[in-house]
């Protein structure tokens, strides 16, 4: 009898993961999707918000303009970036706004060679004009090892962006944000104002959330089917 007890407590709990993985699923399609939405209307619109005053806005997708000044600091090469069949980097750079916040600069991708061997791009100095979007660094997927690599050169490869890391590594707080600088500006390299090119589209989210809810049928079932059948076999 107290088997029985266990191996139902363990199959309603097996029950209740898929679930709770399929709703995930879900949610996560759902929130892509509105951020989708809303990136749509904010490049349709680009009204330019001035770029400390949206800098101190934390999350969201906005699209701002201001003068920026580079600073001396190494380049950050973001690792594992595809943009169409290829696999490159993204290529940061850290920057202060006119009232001295600091944040990251996505200036575009490069290649890396089958060999990997790194792009080596020179940094930007001085001071320009930028105009971009404002957006959130990409996901950082499951954190796991170091968040970055210090190359010959003192570029830093990137495993992930992780804020409070490299904060540290730069001496300096980064904004929650990054900027991505406007594609029509001859500055950087290869870039575009996707905000998913490197993760699972909504409907990606969608599809493995009905795989989830048909495992959770199916366990469902043959548990059911499993306790029918020794009731009759008892009975």
């Amino acid at each position: 009898m107290k088997l029985r007890i266990i191996l139902g407590l363990a199959a309603i709990l097996v029950e209740l993961l898929l679930l709770r993985l399929g709703f995930w699923q879900l949610a996560r399609g759902e929130e892509k999707q509105q951020a989708l939405q809303t990136v749509a209307a904010v490049l349709q619109e680009k009204h330019a918000q001035p770029l400390g005053a949206a800098l101190a806005q934390a999350q969201g997708y906005t699209w701002s303009q201001g003068r920026v000044t580079f600073r001396e600091v190494p380049l950050l090469l973001l690792d594992n970036q595809r943009r169409g069949g290829e696999v490159g980097v993204s290529v940061f750079q850290a920057a202060d706004a006119d009232d001295g916040q600091s944040f990251l600069v996505d200036l575009g991708w490069l290649p890396v060679r089958g060999d990997r061997q790194l792009p080596k791009p020179a940094p930007l100095a001085g001071t320009l004009d930028l105009e971009g979007l404002l957006l959130p660094p990409p996901s950082p997927g499951i954190a796991l090892g170091p968040a970055y690599s210090v190359q010959p050169d003192g570029t830093l490869l990137l495993m992930r962006v992780d804020r409070e890391a490299l904060s540290k590594a730069l001496n300096r707080p980064l904004s929650a944000r990054i900027l991505r600088v406007d594609p029509a500006q001859r500055i950087g390299f290869v870039r575009d104002l996707s905000v998913q090119a490197n993760t699972l589209p909504p409907e990606k989210h969608r599809a493995y959330a009905l795989q989830w809810f048909g495992l959770a049928a199916a366990f469902a079932v043959l548990c059911i089917g499993v306790m029918m059948r020794k009731t009759h076999a008892n009975g």
